[in-house]
């Protein structure tokens, strides 16, 4: 039976004993609200967040804990729209709860300055958790809350029952047809299942209608049949305007407490617009003045009016800020219960809700003596997290099936899962710290972001450096987010080796650079990778500097070389051997494992008496964000001979050369042999950095 014939049944309404003609009032307020902003701009989504306006209401108003007066009580439960194109679902709610937006700011929808983008903005908007707008982000993100709120728990109160701590709470996400198409939300939701995130709900907005119009183009699964399968615990709801099984559904799934919870809802996209709803025309595009009038006529509303809110409604809705400070204060006292009797705990929150490190903490860090041999820089970062892992509680992570290559393991540190996912080399406790993604790079992205934004721990993931393309969009919604997530990419170059051009990031470098907002940090060596490791924690801490950031790190051994500095590798760039006698004629920049060619070729040029610098630069974004003078002090802008040296496509590196300067870079895909073969085929040797700073030099001096 289609959608259709079932419409008369699915738009029956049937509210519980305490619902009011008020509560109707406000449902009925919200589609009006919706179909008048939209229409006044011109553009956007009216239909779903029409159709979604009980089930909004219902969880804005009945079901969530939340206080509009503290948006980040840390109590709260989390709302995720993974709709994003929807916002007025989320806008109209904290409108009418009080969070600070107001009329003037719904009737601004999607207009330059206005608190309402056309997408839900984290850190724009008051009550936004989360950015979202690409579809399956918001959904993929929302697990890596629910798996934050339990390692939250874990770390500061693991005794009490389930329901007894201050630090138990639900994520709640509406998602919509296109969210469950996208594979981002297949990979997370299957790690959801996994992980039996009992404290995760998810409302699947089955509204059967896209831009494309009936979803039978392009959607023919049984989801509820494919959830289930994931573990999931699910159920059916028929009809958006059954707010009595609404209520209940979301109630048992908050009682389920051993498996995430879908919860499938049957809605009517654009109710009630006669002749729009259950159509594409209602998905994303302005309804028309006409339609709008009907949709008025329909509810009660004069045609005539727009934004027409009455004051009782908006007294009546705002009644949740007395709610919502009624759960405050009873959770206020459960919470001082516990800072009594877990001062640590409470000491340690209170330092990871300050963002600050503890005192001293940089002081484990390993360091290592200058050696020819030396090791990867895979290897010195997993020497820095064993290091830092002990005075480091907040930071966790894993590998999307890599942590043996990926080095990401802190030693003794048991995995993050139900007992039942322990393996013979594995031990998973629901309060673990080591993530296992599976091979999931994409939901591993968005999860780290969920984490990160839940607070207040500090996620990494890792993956070879050219399966970042598998993640990019979580990647790139990080860096708008400025969430402080590290990236543990490696493999980074040519210098992997054996496993060919499919597995040689050539581009990535550059394409990694070019996100606005991220930190791409390739370290040359083993106390370079500490340094990087100390400067994106540190800066990560800091709200003026907070990003995510990658770390790309080689498998190959490096040499540890002289000369390195932690200050010099957290403004991005520095003077590692300066010209031995007077201002360098050349200067060599060098990254990663090709920082040591720069080195070699230096000693070339200054045993012929050409005056050489070798510069490290392995964050370029660190560097860019220094003043005039230490980036001209770095590099002399009366030195015109350079060269740069990277194992990665040249682009990124044409404006610190100039017009007279070398660049030895790889602008084709590689080959399967071992690193030094690749190396010496490709170009990548001391002799090839010397021959370009001649040829640099030639070309300065006509």
């Amino acid at each position: 039976m289609s959608i259709t014939d079932d419409i008369h049944v699915l738009t029956q309404p049937v509210h519980p004993a305490d619902w009011t003609e008020l509560d109707t009032k406000a449902v009925d307020t919200i589609r009006v609200l919706a179909a008048d902003a939209v229409q006044k701009v011109g553009n956007g989504h009216p239909g779903t967040a029409m159709s979604l306006a009980p089930l909004a209401y219902t969880l804005f108003q009945r079901v969530m804990r939340h206080d509009p007066t503290d948006a980040d009580w840390i109590g709260r439960d989390r709302f995720v729209l993974s709709c994003g194109h929807s916002s007025l679902t989320l806008y109209i709610q904290l409108y009418l709860a009080g969070y600070g937006l107001e009329l003037d700011d719904l009737e601004a929808l999607r207009t330059w300055g206005s608190k309402t983008p056309g997408h839900p903005e984290h850190g724009h908007t008051r009550g936004v958790e989360i950015t979202t707008g690409p579809l399956g982000q918001g959904l993929a993100s929302a697990v890596g809350m629910a798996m934050a709120a339990r390692r939250e728990r874990g770390l500061f109160d693991p005794e009490p029952a389930l329901g007894d701590s201050p630090f138990d709470h639900h994520i709640y996400v509406i998602a919509s047809d296109g969210d469950i198409e996208e594979g981002v939300t297949s990979e997370a939701s299957s790690i959801a299942g996994v992980q039996q995130l009992g404290n995760l709900t998810l409302i699947y907005d089955d509204i059967k209608i896209s831009i494309e119009d009936d979803t039978a183009i392009a959607l023919s699964e049984d989801t509820a049949a494919r959830y289930e399968a994931y573990g999931w615990h699910v159920q059916i709801v028929e009809g958006g305007e059954n707010v009595v099984a609404i209520e209940e559904a979301l109630n048992k799934a908050r009682e389920v407490t051993d498996k995430p919870s879908l919860v499938l809802l049957r809605t009517i996209i654009g109710y009630p617009a006669p002749n729009k709803m259950n159509t594409g025309a209602a998905h994303g595009a302005a309804l028309g003045a006409d339609e709008v009038a009907a949709v008025k006529k329909a509810l009660g509303f004069d045609p005539d009016k727009t934004f027409e809110v009455a004051d009782e409604v908006i007294a009546h809705t705002r009644k949740v800020v007395e709610r919502g400070a009624q759960a405050h204060k009873e959770w206020q006292a459960q919470y001082d219960e516990w800072a009594q009797r877990a001062p640590e705990g409470k000491k340690l929150l209170d330092r990871l809700i300050g963002r600050d490190l503890p005192a001293g903490w940089a002081d484990v860090l390993p360091m290592w003596e200058p050696d020819a041999k030396g090791l990867a820089t895979r290897k010195a970062s997993a020497a820095v997290l064993n290091a830092v892992g002990p005075v480091l509680p907040e930071l966790w992570g894993g590998s999307a099936d890599l942590a043996e290559s990926n080095n990401t393991t802190i030693k003794g540190a048991d995995s993050f899962g139900p007992k039942s996912i322990s393996t013979s080399m594995w031990n998973a406790e629901p309060y673990g710290r080591t993530l296992h993604f599976g091979v999931r790079e994409h939901a591993m992205g968005s999860i780290l972001n969920g984490i990160a934004l839940h607070g207040p721990t500090r996620p990494y993931g890792g993956t070879f450096l050219v399966f970042s393309d598998y993640m990019r969009p979580a990647v790139r919604l990080a860096a708008i987010m400025k969430t402080a997530v590290t990236y543990v990419w490696t493999h980074d170059s040519i210098g992997l080796g054996e496993d060919g051009p499919t597995h040689q990031p050539i581009e990535h470098l550059a394409a990694l650079r070019a996100i606005p907002g991220l930190y791409v940090v390739r370290p040359g060596d083993a106390n370079e990778t500490a340094h990087a490791w100390r400067a994106v924690l540190e800066k990560g801490a800091d709200e003026a500097t907070r990003a995510p950031a990658g770390l790309a790190l080689t498998r190959q051994d490096l040499p540890v070389l002289e000369g390195t500095s932690y200050e010099g590798v957290s403004r991005g760039g520095y003077v590692l051997a300066d010209a031995s006698a007077g201002a360098p004629e050349v200067v060599l920049i060098g990254t990663g494992s090709e920082l040591q060619l720069a080195v070699a070729a230096r000693e070339a040029l200054e045993a012929e008496g050409i005056p050489t610098r070798v510069v490290s630069m392995p964050c370029v974004e660190w560097f860019d964000a220094q003043d005039q003078a230490y980036r001209d002090g770095v590099l002399p802008p009366t030195v015109k001979a350079r060269v740069a040296v990277e194992a990665g496509i040249s682009m990124p590196w044409y404006r610190f050369v100039g017009d007279a300067g070398e660049i030895i870079s790889i602008e084709h895909f590689g080959a399967s042999a071992d690193h030094k073969t690749l190396f010496r085929e490709f170009g990548f040797t001391a002799e090839a950095v010397t021959a370009a700073a001649q040829r640099s030099l030639a070309r300065v001096k006509g």
